[in-house]
């Protein structure tokens, strides 16, 4: 199942002011909260929190890209 890790590093580094950082958490806080309503869920996993949805046309619209190993990411036809 197609997952990615969210990752927000340029918080400190983008942001000038504290008033930049809080339209930053509320622009991320949007996205997960849209993000959850339209069927993507957190999963806990020994390497770190993954992002999943069960439809890959869903993830793919958002833009995102599976972290999943090359091998779990392939479609076999019969």
């Amino acid at each position: 199942m197609a997952y990615f890790t969210w990752k927000d590093t340029g918080l400190t580094a983008d942001c000038a002011s504290l008033d930049a950082m809080a339209a930053r958490f509320e622009e991320a806080a949007s996205l997960l909260r849209r993000m959850a309503a339209e069927g993507f869920w957190l999963e806990l996993q020994a390497d770190g929190p993954h992002i999943n949805h069960a439809d890959p046309a869903v993830f793919e619209a958002y833009g995102f890209i599976s972290e999943e190993p090359p091998v779990r990411q392939l479609t076999l036809l019969n």
